[in-house]
């Protein structure tokens, strides 16, 4: 058993820790600091402009850049603090390796759009153009040259993407399983992720974009969405120990936006597309555990062999 800064862990042959006292808090807290260092970061720039005008979006990728680049150190400290070592890297726990990288860019985007089949179909319905010219768009290159040109393109498909699911998922969950487990862990996580979204109250009270009552009702069901949608992509780094996963989801749902369920209610072909929605949960709900089977992100993930006990979760 080692003992460090009056932290002590029982590491197992097997690689799996106990967390004893003073582990959690610490785990904890060191999340906690994360968040705030992430969502404080958006604040160091002082301006009057709103957070969708190009000057404050630029500004605000620099600084939140920095602190996803130094992210990693929170975990690094927490692992010194606590004494816990690993047979596997840094890296490797934070879901960047090469094992299994196919099936981790594949399959879980694949289990998203699943999810999101109804309002695909919607999409599908409404678009003027053809499959094949949406083939062409997609293949041409000017088209993805205005894109990465477009800052709030680039904010909601690139940059937040990636960083809040290296900050919130890759750098939190190696700290929160030690702790409480893989699958309690799948539910803490969102909220510091959850919690992180509050900030968007204060822009909207200070640029009065509604009432109070709203501003805070809307905050409210984003905390709800976000927190539930952080508790899948921690599943999915969870299950296949890749922040790719994540990542590309993350950039998918933020395209799609919440489905316009009440849109659907009224279009022309609802019964098609009511049925799209409730076909995909099925599908969602059927394919979500062989999807994410670790046996396709080669054998027990990284992030399992911190788990203190077994878990289902980390089982095929």
């Amino acid at each position: 058993m080692a003992e460090q800064e009056g932290l002590s862990v029982t590491q197992f042959d097997s690689g799996q820790l106990a967390a004893v006292d003073g582990l959690c808090w610490l785990s904890v807290l060191s999340c906690l600091l994360l968040a705030c260092s992430y969502v404080g970061s958006l604040y160091v720039w002082k301006s009057e402009l709103p957070r969708d005008h190009p000057t404050v979006i630029k500004r605000r990728f620099t600084s939140v850049l920095v602190v996803s680049g130094l992210s990693p150190l929170f975990v690094l400290v927490w692992r010194e603090f606590t004494g816990i070592t690993t047979t596997p890297t840094l890296l490797a726990l934070m879901g960047i390796r090469y094992e299994g990288l196919f099936s981790a860019i594949v399959l879980p985007l694949l289990l998203t759009m699943v999810l999101f089949l109804g309002p695909l179909m919607q999409q599908a319905m409404d678009c003027p153009w053809s499959l094949m010219d949406g083939i062409r768009v997609l293949l041409d290159p000017w088209f993805w040259s205005l894109c990465f040109s477009d800052v709030r393109w680039l904010r909601n498909q690139v940059v937040a993407p990636l960083t809040e699911e290296l900050v919130f998922r890759a750098c939190m969950l190696p700290m929160l399983v030690p702790c409480a487990g893989p699958s309690t862990a799948i539910f803490t996580c969102p909220l510091f992720f959850g919690v992180a979204h509050f900030h968007h109250v204060i822009e909207q009270l200070r640029f009065r974009q509604g009432s109070v009552t709203g501003i805070f009702l809307s905050a409210v069901f984003q905390f709800s969405y976000t927190a539930v949608f952080g508790a899948y992509t921690a599943f999915i780094f969870i299950r296949t120990g890749h922040l790719i996963g994540p990542v590309l989801c993350h950039s998918f749902c933020n395209y799609m936006g919440f489905p316009a369920i009440s849109t659907a209610m009224e279009h022309p072909h609802r019964l098609t597309i009511l049925s799209s929605y409730l076909l995909g949960v099925f599908l969602f709900l059927l394919l979500l555990f062989p999807f994410t089977d670790p046996s396709f992100y080669a054998a027990v993930t990284p992030v399992c062999s911190l788990s203190p006990s077994p878990s289902p979760l980390c089982l095929s």
